[in-house]
């Protein structure tokens, strides 16, 4: 067991559970790159592969409420935080830094002998795109799908079974296509692909091992910012800070396709995964708040595919927006 362990180190504080879940997550990043020599390419590796890694604390974090007997409406907090900051922060702060170019511009590569490569790479940058359009598509659908059923202030089994529904059908859809993109391109998934995935499901044990800790003494604090009070916003920007590091590595390395991908996929595991699994688990009222969010969050949906549809990404000056949506969404968050 990692706490005993700790303890006999006489380092049994939050601090070091903290690093322990960074230090998790980052070895995640680590083998994930890995992964695009091992059979997955970009989209696919934001789509599939990266929410799991990313959102696997979300996931925790809600049996670990419900065990804890904890309030759910907490839950439903950290799920919102975290999408929110995934579709506004996590892709305004890096379009600020480098922009975010989906579909780049061809015409300098036109021509010459770079004409052939260029060519192709711009039949990528457009395969990836429309990629994009469709995972926010789904987006758009679980976020008004959750929006509709919270509408009577009650999220029931009923309507968690429907979400898990949902979210299990979407990620069928992933896998199959990119079975069926492997086959056309003759890629295969080798060896190596099994054990990098198998060392990042190792990872889950550490990470469960750490949220539960930090809860459990985030809950014994009755006083303070840092308290029980907070619970759901603290855990949310907790486990948002992997998906921070995904979109910044990713940014900083120009590969737009993958931040974009990473950050909406992993939308997906807290709505309508962690928020479906809650109602199964715990049937919750649902604060008004959460029915706000939920209406930021399609507008933010809308507003990156109307970008990139005319621009083919996110330029400096959307980020800035973006940017000031998050700033609204948590002064309206703490003042309401």
């Amino acid at each position: 067991m990692l706490p005993p362990f700790i303890e006999s180190l006489g380092l049994d504080a939050p601090w070091t559970y903290l690093a322990v879940f960074l230090g998790v997550s980052l070895l995640m990043v680590w083998r994930l790159e890995a992964m695009l020599d091992h059979g997955l390419e970009g989209t696919a590796l934001g789509t599939i592969v990266m929410p799991y890694c990313s959102g696997l604390g979300n996931l925790l974090f809600v049996f670990i409420v419900v065990q804890r007997g904890g309030p759910p409406q907490e839950v439903l907090t950290n799920a919102l935080v975290n999408n929110v900051s995934n579709l506004t922060l996590l892709l305004g702060l890096p379009a600020v830094l480098w922009g975010l170019e989906v579909l780049p511009n061809a015409a300098a590569g036109r021509g010459g002998k770079g004409g052939k490569k260029a060519a192709n790479s711009l039949v990528g940058a457009q395969i990836n795109r429309l990629s994009l359009m469709l995972t926010l598509a789904a987006v758009l659908f679980f976020t008004g799908a959750t929006w509709l059923l919270a509408d009577d202030g009650q999220l029931s089994r009923a309507d968690g079974l429907l979400l898990i529904g949902l979210f299990l059908f979407w990620q069928t859809f992933q896998v199959f296509d990119v079975l069926k993109r492997n086959v056309q391109q003759r890629i295969s998934f080798g060896a190596m692909f099994y054990v990098d995935l198998l060392l990042v499901l190792a990872c889950a044990w550490a990470l469960y091992e750490s949220i539960d800790w930090l809860v459990s003494w985030l809950t014994a604090q009755k006083d303070g910012f840092l308290s029980a009070a907070n619970l759901g916003w603290l855990s949310g920007w907790l486990m948002v800070l992997p998906n921070a590091l995904l979109a910044l590595y990713w940014a900083a390395r120009r590969r737009a396709e993958v931040v974009y991908s990473s950050q909406v996929g992993d939308g997906h595991i807290c709505i309508p995964l962690c928020v479906g699994l809650l109602a199964v688990l715990a049937p919750v009222a649902v604060p008004p708040f959460f029915v706000t969010g939920l209406l930021l969050l399609l507008g933010a949906v809308a507003v990156h595919a109307l970008l990139l549809l005319a621009l083919g990404g996110l330029p400096r000056w959307a980020g800035a927006v973006f940017l000031a949506a998050y700033a609204w969404f948590v002064w309206a968050g703490w003042t309401g």
